[in-house]
């Protein structure tokens, strides 16, 4: 039998290449084929809007992009609004107005998911609760938020509280109606199992049909935050002086295209890092269980 001595063992040890784990190199591959995939698109589309300045086309419904900022003019005027790169009133000024944004958006977002998913879970089991409330939720549903949005200025007038009614009614909806379908769909053998161990009809509710309804719920919070970000702006065009909307505004009243473009863009780039946030929380909630985000 041959021994090894301690110098022999550790040149062993050392000279063993390091492996590294194949889901980590399969993360890694994935993540650049995402990011490949990701970008032609986005390059295109700059690459059109950037001929299409220059050329001064005309485009259906009359668009006449003579008057509309190039993709190096809007990259220029955000750096100015973020940064304060800029000499005009705006400079520096798109973190305070992307601040105020986000917080009406989460007051407005949380209210509607804290009422609309315990009501959709009783709607959706209890028939005598969908029977009593189906009716006046089939009336409000398909009233625009633009119709109620002069309704609130008058009942609650301008400022913070208008704006956040106005994104709980966007998001109330499309959470609630989402949480109704998983209730109803739970398998009824769920249930069974769960009367026969002895679950009382409360927590048959929270710990059968809630986790089980999870994708649908899940579905309906992402729908009701990305419309959150769209009612955002109509909330904030009136009577509010700080916020992506207002500053859109303002540029329009300054037929500032740059700065409108800037603004729709930080609002579509505070959406996609919203929902994911909102997708990594849900994923925290539900341990990661597979299908809900």
């Amino acid at each position: 039998m041959t021994t090894l001595s301690p110098a022999a063992i550790d040149r062993r040890t050392t000279s063993t290449p390091h492996v590294v784990p194949a889901t980590a190199t399969r993360r890694r591959h994935g993540g650049l084929r995402r990011l490949l995939l990701a970008l032609p698109i986005p390059l295109a589309i700059l690459a059109l809007w950037w001929i299409a300045v220059r050329q001064q086309w005309e485009l259906p419904f009359g668009i006449d992009m003579r008057f509309l900022s190039d993709p190096v003019t809007v990259a220029q005027t955000w750096a100015g609004l973020a940064f304060g790169t800029a000499s005009d009133s705006l400079s520096g000024s798109l973190w305070r107005h992307t601040a105020a944004s986000a917080l009406r958006v989460l007051n407005g977002f949380l209210l509607a998911a804290v009422l609309a998913i315990p009501l959709g879970i009783l709607m959706g089991r209890l028939r005598v609760v969908r029977e009593l409330l189906d009716s006046t939720i089939g009336i409000l549903r398909p009233i625009p938020v633009t119709a109620w949005a002069p309704l609130s200025l008058l009942l609650i007038g301008y400022g913070d509280r208008s704006t956040i009614f106005l994104v709980f009614l966007a998001a109330f909806f499309p959470i609630l109606i989402n949480t109704i379908a998983g209730a109803h769909a739970v398998p009824p053998r769920l249930l069974e199992a769960a009367r026969m161990l002895g679950v009382d009809r409360v927590r048959i509710l929270v710990d059968v049909v809630l986790p089980s309804a999870m994708p649908s719920i899940t579905a309906g919070l992402r729908v009701a935050l990305g419309l959150s970000w769209v009612v955002l702006v109509v909330g904030e065009t009136v009577g509010i002086t700080t916020g992506l909307g207002a500053l859109i505004t303002q540029a329009r009243d300054m037929s500032r295209t740059d700065v409108i473009i800037a603004g729709m863009l930080t609002i579509g780039v505070a959406g996609m890092l919203s929902d994911a946030a909102l997708r990594r929380v849900l994923s925290l909630i539900t341990r990661g269980r597979p299908g809900l985000t």
